[in-house]
């Protein structure tokens, strides 16, 4: 796995699942941007059914192609079944687990989008990824620009 260089170089996503107090599950979406570990979004549903992803990330995915194609950046996919290959969201989804879901009992779907983003802003600017040096993913990007 080639560690980035730069931001928006490499992004990750992937999902989680989890349930409510009542033990409805629910489905989490996290994308994350490799070089600063930067949470770029967690979505949560109760379903997040493929026609809905494919349809959000061929948008992405329509966008990015032209972006890229335009800078002249290669694409890459890991191989599936191999979650190694995927290691920054693997670790940034065991985060996700230990530091917020496994500390909180959440009752609605709305909750779950709002602590989720409350979450991701204290993750980005306040806790110390120590696979950074100690430092929060907007301190590296900060220090990057």
């Amino acid at each position: 796995m080639r560690v980035p260089e730069g931001i928006n170089e490499v992004w990750s996503l992937d999902f989680m699942h989890d349930q409510l107090v009542d033990r409805r599950p629910f489905r989490l979406l996290n994308v994350i941007d490799d070089f600063n570990r930067e949470a770029l979004g967690i979505e949560a549903d109760f379903s997040l059914p493929a026609e809905r992803l494919i349809r959000t990330l061929n948008q992405i995915i329509g966008v990015m192609q032209i972006w890229v194609g335009k800078r002249g950046i290669k694409v890459e996919y890991i191989e599936p079944g191999q979650p190694q290959q995927n290691a920054y969201i693997e670790r940034f989804n065991r985060t996700v687990r230990y530091d917020w879901l496994a500390q909180q009992l959440l009752d609605s779907i709305d909750e779950v989008q709002d602590q989720a983003t409350r979450w991701m802003w204290h993750y980005n600017h306040e806790r110390p990824n120590m696979a950074l040096g100690g430092i929060t993913p907007n301190q590296r990007l900060a220090s990057a620009a």
